[in-house]
């Protein structure tokens, strides 16, 4: 019996002890096996939803100057990026067979003027000579027959239609002189506007053939230097933002490889309706306009523009990380663990809409913008609903949730060490 009561106090001594030594062992174990959660703060910022996209620098105007005649270059009086005026000499075509048509053509001129001086006298001398029939006749019948008098009636009428003839055939010779002073003229290459050569097609001694195609000489550009435009292609989904954007005047940020340091701002000129489709993606050509005093924005550029949708100010935002992270559900407390299977049902649902009406698409995209953050609340996350508005490449703003100012957010768990 005594021996039964010792072995008995032995046994509760060792299981008091073994208890008291298994206490901080769990502890410890469960401190371990505990999730190391990764946060970030909710702040108040500014917050800006842009569209991106890359477009291409262009003049606003490109003006193609070609030859009316042929000929080979004898002189160039402008080369590449040349300031250049209206009406400024820029090249000259050899005028020799030009100037010889000028000529020829002065010469049939001054023939054609004699001729209708020529048969002016005839008409004149045939005036007369009606006349003096015509008197001849009143005074006594038997010195001129009537045939005689019809012959200088028609006569002079013969000759007043040949002096309309000759008439004619000097205005004729006016026009082909005009006409070989125009191609004289247009040997000499004049730019018709204001600008800066930015192509130059043809070589001191090069052979023009303006009767097959008309050759193209020099492209200038007017105005660079006060603005340019940045041609973008913007999907389709994206044209009703810029189109409101448009409206409301807001501003377009771009920068080009050549300066990567440098920020470029424009605004939209001009939503194109001349649609493009490549492999099933339809785009449309949007204009945006921006100054460039110092000549930085070349032809040909590529830009990465990002146009502005929506600006606000100092707006609660949380960290895109904190709504892309999903906890496992033995993380969560049990009264919140109904949203995680209720996720996945969303999920479903959202795979299954594209079958659906297109009402039941607008009712799908409109719960889009309500989600679930989650914080830390003892040793499980709580969830905390919230209604996001726009977003940009870091943060979505709140519209509406149990949020504040500097809460801290799970955003991921960090790798046990």
């Amino acid at each position: 019996m005594k021996l039964l009561r010792t072995l008995l106090i032995i046994a509760l001594v060792l299981g008091i002890a073994g208890w008291a030594a298994s206490w901080p062992a769990a502890s410890y174990l469960k401190e371990r096996n505990r999730p190391n959660f990764r946060e970030a703060k909710a702040v108040r910022r500014n917050i800006s939803a842009v569209v991106n996209s890359s477009g291409e620098v262009k003049p606003v105007l490109s003006v193609s100057i070609g030859s009316f005649v042929s000929g080979p270059i004898v002189k160039l009086h402008v080369d590449f990026n040349d300031r250049v005026e209206k009406d400024q000499l820029m090249a000259e075509i050899d005028p020799q067979i030009y100037v010889a048509a000028v000529e020829g053509a002065r010469a049939a001129l001054v023939t054609r003027q004699a001729d209708v001086v020529r048969v002016k006298a005839l008409l004149q001398q045939a005036i007369n000579d009606e006349k003096r029939s015509a008197s001849l006749h009143k005074e006594n019948r038997d010195f001129i027959s009537q045939a005689e008098i019809d012959r200088f009636h028609f006569n002079r009428l013969q000759l007043e239609a040949q002096l309309k003839v000759a008439d004619a055939a000097v205005q004729q010779a006016e026009a082909s002189l005009n006409n070989s002073e125009a191609n004289l003229e247009y040997t000499k290459i004049r730019s018709p506007v204001d600008g800066i050569v930015i192509n130059r097609k043809i070589d001191p001694g090069q052979t023009l053939a303006a009767q097959f195609q008309t050759p193209e000489l020099f492209i200038i550009a007017p105005g660079m230097d006060k603005k340019m435009h940045v041609f973008a292609s913007v999907d389709e989904a994206d044209i009703g933002l810029i189109r409101r954007a448009q409206e409301e005047k807001r501003p377009v940020e771009f920068t080009v490889d050549a300066y990567p340091d440098d920020l470029f701002t424009g605004q939209i000129e001009q939503i194109r309706f001349s649609s493009t489709v490549t492999q099933n993606v339809v785009t449309y050509p949007v204009v945006v306009a921006a100054p460039n005093p110092d000549l930085k924005l070349l032809p040909g550029m590529t830009a990465d523009l990002s146009f502005q949708i929506e600006k606000k100010e100092d707006v609660l935002c949380v960290p895109n990380s904190a709504l892309r992270y999903y906890p496992e559900i033995e993380h969560v407390r049990e009264s919140d663990r109904p949203i995680l299977e209720g996720a996945e049902e969303e999920a479903r649902e959202a795979e299954e809409v594209a079958d659906n009406s297109v009402q039941q698409k607008s009712d799908a995209n409109a719960k889009r913008n309500r989600r679930h953050v989650w914080v830390v609340e003892g040793d499980k996350l709580r969830a905390v609903p919230i209604v996001m508005g726009i977003s940009d490449s870091r943060f979505t703003e709140i519209k509406s949730g149990e949020l504040k100012d500097g809460e801290l957010l799970v955003t991921g768990v960090k790798p046990p060490t």
